[in-house]
């Protein structure tokens, strides 16, 4: 089985995001022959072009440090602006700015307290998402 492993390429060129060329010193094994398998398997259709750059768009957003400590804090108890700034160590307009990019991500939602504006995850789907990340990363490595 070893030898249908195509692990030839020692060296893979890539442009990062910055548009720094970067080398990958190994390359993930393939496998060297066509398996049609139609009989066995129904074929699964990948991902849709359009779902994946909604997904795509999505993860890059919250790809922000500020907005996961945002969630982190929501994820335990519903917060209004100035509690959060307070907590996080920042001002309340970039706490507000984080917010609003939040509520169009879907991922908060508000309540208006008088002249006060809680906020709280908007479902359990966030705090699902949220916990099964950090229970990702606390796993330990496996070694390849």
């Amino acid at each position: 089985m070893e030898d249908l492993i195509d692990t030839s390429l020692s060296q893979l060129s890539l442009n990062n995001r910055s548009g720094k060329n970067m080398a990958l010193e190994k390359i993930a094994p393939v496998c060297g022959e066509s398996h049609h398998q139609e009989a066995k398997f129904q074929h699964l259709q990948g991902l849709e072009i359009e779902k994946a750059q909604k997904m795509a768009e999505f993860f890059s957003l919250l790809g922000d440090a500020n907005r996961l400590r945002i969630l982190s804090l929501l994820a335990k108890q519903e917060l209004c602006v100035c509690d959060l700034a307070d907590d996080l160590g920042m001002s309340e307009s970039a706490v507000s700015h984080q917010l609003r990019t939040l509520r169009a991500l879907r991922l908060v939602k508000y309540q208006k307290q008088g002249r006060r504006v809680f906020y709280r995850l908007a479902d359990h789907h966030v705090l699902d998402l949220y916990y099964a990340v950090s229970e990702h990363l606390e796993e330990p490595a496996d070694e390849d």
